[in-house]
């Protein structure tokens, strides 16, 4: 599990990287939805350095360790979902949900058909019963998290056609679509699995980089020796 055209780096490198952008005159900004730090000159970037989940940004001060990090991720398919508690970069605690949400002949969701055809018979409506409750019992998961933990980031990865659906559960997220602490995990999730969970907590640890390629000629120097561009297509 990788990001698209990106990289693996260390601390050192990306620290070199950001101060030879500021005494480059560069223009270097802090993107909070994804955690990011991007370099630009004349509104054009040049490289996208995704930062691990236990550090912050501060501009005057750079790179800091979080003394106490915890977060949470919740990984969203239909008819599975798998939630999860990070503190310290440790999975502590998850939970697997299961929902019969999808119809056996055409191999679609309930909730994707009811955008196209609408309710049907009771086969439907009990899929629908399960969607709801679905959503229901993940956002009470979540709600005890948030309601133990001060969660300095939530992460997410859910189709966007469940988005309507999951956010106006009857039993709502500990979150906001609009917050800026919840960050779409844009990592493609195939079964919203435990083992896909500690994937990506393991992935958002690290840091990640991607240039483009006039970012390759200015920058790439700096980042010789370190890990080989992927080419996975799951950011």
């Amino acid at each position: 599990m990788n990001i698209p055209q990106a990289k693996l780096v260390s601390k050192q490198s990306v620290e070199n990287l950001l101060a030879t952008a500021t005494n480059g005159k560069f223009s270097l900004s802090y993107l909070a939805k994804k955690h990011q730090m991007q370099i630009e000159k004349d509104g054009v970037w040049l490289a996208k350095i995704y930062l691990p989940w236990m550090l912050d940004w501060n501009e005057s001060l750079g790179l800091r360790e979080k003394p106490d990090s915890h977060y949470s991720m919740i990984l969203i398919r239909a008819g599975q979902a798998v939630a999860g508690y990070f503190h310290l970069g440790k999975l502590i605690d998850h939970k697997v949900f299961r929902a019969y949400m999808v119809r056996q002949k055409q191999g679609v969701s309930q909730i994707k058909h009811l955008k196209t055809k609408g309710k049907s018979r009771a086969g439907s409506r009990v899929r629908l019963a399960e969607s709801e409750r679905f959503f229901e019992e993940i956002n009470e998961r979540l709600t005890s998290y948030a309601n133990r933990f001060p969660m300095d980031f939530w992460g997410i990865s859910c189709a966007k056609t469940m988005w309507p659906f999951y956010f106006s559960s009857e039993v709502s997220p500990p979150f906001s679509q609009k917050e800026e602490n919840l960050i779409e995990l844009p990592v493609h999730i195939s079964q919203a699995s435990f083992e896909e969970l500690v994937q990506v907590g393991e992935l958002v640890q690290r840091f990640h980089l991607i240039f483009s390629e006039r970012g390759k000629e200015i920058f790439g120097e700096l980042t010789l020796g370190e890990s080989e561009t992927t080419n996975d297509d799951n950011w």
